[in-house]
Order: C-alpha cells, then sequence, then structure tokens
C-alpha cells in the first residue's frame, strides 16, 4: 500500500509539474493590460544602463536586498518599515537609485507589502514569472534590472493595479 500511495503522488506531482511548465504563458492581452508606464516594457536581463557583477552588487546591497534583487527572492510580508510609511516622497531603487514609485499612488493593500497603483514614468519593466505553478507579471526596475515584486489585477483605481513590492528592494527619499 505505501508504494502504491508513494506512485500515485509522484505521477501527480509530474503531471501538475508538467501542465505548469508548458502551458503557462503571459498572452500578449495580459501585457496590454498593463498600465502605460509598464505596458510592453519586457528586458533581455543582460542588458541595463547600470550592470555590475554578483559580487560588485553584494557589496552594495545587505544580504536581504540582494536576495530580493539580484535572486528574485520574497522578503516576509509585514517586516518592512516601508510598508506602513505614508510620507511624502519618492521610493528609489536600493539598487541604483532610479526613481521608481511616487508616494501619492501608495496604498494599504493589507498583504504585508508596499503596494503602488502605478509606477513612475518609465521606470520600471516587467517580466513573465511562471513560479509556483502560475503566471505573474513580474516588475523590475529599468535602470538596473532589479527584482521588485509582481505586478496584480485587484488594486485600486485609477489603474486598477497592484505593484506588490519588496521593501528591501525599495528606499524613501523624503520630498
Amino acid at each position: 500500500m505505501k508504494k502504491r500511495h508513494f506512485l500515485q503522488t509522484s505521477a501527480s506531482f509530474l503531471g501538475v509539474f508538467a501542465l505548469s511548465s508548458c502551458s503557462l504563458q503571459q498572452t500578449d492581452a495580459q501585457a496590454e493590460s498593463l498600465p502605460d508606464s509598464t505596458a510592453k516594457r519586457s528586458f533581455d536581463p543582460n542588458q541595463f544602463e547600470v550592470s555590475k557583477t554578483p559580487d560588485e552588487w553584494r557589496e552594495i546591497l545587505s544580504p536581504e536586498a540582494f536576495s530580493v534583487l539580484r535572486e528574485h527572492g520574497t522578503e516576509r510580508p509585514f517586516t518592512s518599515p516601508l510598508n506602513k510609511l505614508y510620507e511624502s516622497g519618492t521610493y528609489v531603487c536600493a539598487g541604483c537609485a532610479q526613481p521608481l514609485y511616487s508616494s501619492s499612488t501608495k496604498f494599504d493593500s493589507g498583504t504585508g507589502w508596499p503596494s503602488f497603483y502605478a509606477a513612475l514614468p518609465d521606470a520600471v519593466g516587467t517580466s513573465v514569472d511562471n513560479s509556483f505553478l502560475m503566471t505573474r507579471t513580474e516588475v523590475h526596475c529599468a535602470r538596473c534590472g532589479g527584482h521588485l515584486g509582481h505586478i496584480f489585477n485587484d488594486g485600486p483605481q485609477p489603474t486598477g493595479k497592484r505593484h506588490c513590492i519588496n521593501g528591501v528592494a525599495l528606499k524613501f527619499v523624503e520630498a
């Protein structure tokens, strides 16, 4: 009985993995549904204005920021001091200081990560993230390519988008 259970579980896992890896692709319609500041801005990870070796990035980033920005990690929810910060200013990339988000577009999503309904013009770009058996829109810094977080379709108006951003990927510059 144990062998049978093992084989059934293994077959189920392999089936789910095979389906997710070959059938989950972002469509043109998904890309078109992004706000103008992020639409159709996919990136080649080797072509950015700011480019450094992994060792150079490690020298300037904290271990947590390196994990998120350079290795596509995710910080634990509700751990960033930026999550509940609502002062007037600009959120910039922790890797290259590119201005990314205005505090005027920040809102409390209740998710545990700083959230914005729009990025500054030409500040970010997107790519397809097929991890965790789902397709998501990953958001990156347009200057250095650092992974910031993901964009979801459950944000407030006027865009209806939620840019769910890791706090360690950002620095806040007060106005």
